[in-house]
């Protein structure tokens, strides 16, 4: 593939150029990026070690947790590293790793939520036949789909930005290499960028959407038509309760963010808006799982006292 660009490095113009704005932020988001290292960690390390954690729906929580913590890794020590330097340079090579990554864990997490309200279908509309579909395999599968997937459509767009001519200037109005940044400095013609952008990434967005609409429509109205009693309604709600915030909580920046894209949005709205899904949302995840879950609760006091016990012998 031969690289057309004579730009060979970027400059990315971050959140603010007030320098004391600056190290305020910059400790406001480490302290984000350490607290969503510490509680996605606790949430996988809850799912590997303790047995019985070890059922569909903690799988694919383990997963989320996984994603969650790459996904911040992605963004935010960019940002913090821009905080703290004039001009944040990163090179036409690094831009388009990152870029690829971002998109490749975003659009994985979509999809693995809709995975996830599939999965709480199953078990609440199907309680006897959960184990049988909800299998190893299954879940395997399920969860291997969501990483490829997620590869692949990040990989579409890697492919298509690398083959766009850039010839100055190279000040990207945003604090990480996102597409539309990227195609305002373009000298070539976007209109293949910003139709996948549109088409493509509109699909994955709107399909892990209406999954999880559909999932829970059926849960709705199964619980309403088949299930009498108010308290095993009220428990089946609860336990969708924590995964219907986490899809709000991503559904409603990306889908404002990404559906009908165009080049000349506000540079300052999207940079908010993807602030929240790639540096608040991670770190509110594990919080709003742990919060609501007993079991998760129960296995983290469970690892903490054991190190604690072991630590002391």
């Amino acid at each position: 593939m031969v690289n057309q660009t004579e730009v060979h490095e970027f400059i990315l113009l971050g959140l603010t150029h007030d320098r004391r704005e600056q190290y305020t932020l910059f400790l406001m988001f480490l302290m984000l990026y350490l607290a969503s290292l510490l509680g996605n960690g606790a949430i996988l390390a809850a799912a590997i070690a303790e047995p019985r954690l070890h059922t569909p729906m903690y799988f694919f929580l383990g997963n989320l947790s996984c994603l969650d913590m790459c996904y911040s890794t992605v963004t935010v020590p960019k940002m913090l590293s821009g905080f703290l330097t004039e001009h944040q340079a990163i090179s036409f090579i690094g831009c388009l790793t990152q870029l690829h990554f971002f998109y490749f864990l975003g659009s994985g997490e979509g999809i693995l939520l809709g995975v996830m309200a599939f999965d709480r279908y199953v078990a609440i509309c199907n309680p006897l036949r959960y184990t049988v579909i909800m299998n190893k395999w299954t879940c395997l599968l399920l969860a291997g789909a969501t990483w490829v997937a997620g590869f692949s459509h990040a990989l579409m767009h890697t492919m298509v930005t690398s083959q766009l001519w850039f010839c100055g200037p190279n000040h990207v109005q945003h604090f990480l290499c996102d597409i539309k940044p990227l195609l305002k400095l373009a000298c070539s013609s976007t209109a293949l960028n910003l139709s996948l952008l549109n088409i493509v990434t509109g699909c994955i967005a709107l399909g892990g959407f209406f999954l999880t609409l559909l999932s829970y429509l059926y849960i709705v109205s199964f619980l309403f038509l088949k299930v009498q009693s108010w308290r095993s309604r009220w428990k089946a709600f609860s336990t969708c309760a924590s995964h219907l915030t986490v899809v709000a909580l991503l559904y409603v920046p990306v889908l404002s963010n990404y559906m009908l894209a165009s080049v000349g949005q506000s540079a300052k709205r999207e940079m908010i808006i993807t602030i929240l899904y790639s540096a608040v949302t991670p770190v509110l995840n594990p919080l709003i799982y742990t919060l609501r879950n007993q079991e998760v609760k129960s296995a983290l006091k469970k690892i903490f006292s054991q190190k604690y016990l072991f630590g002391r012998i």
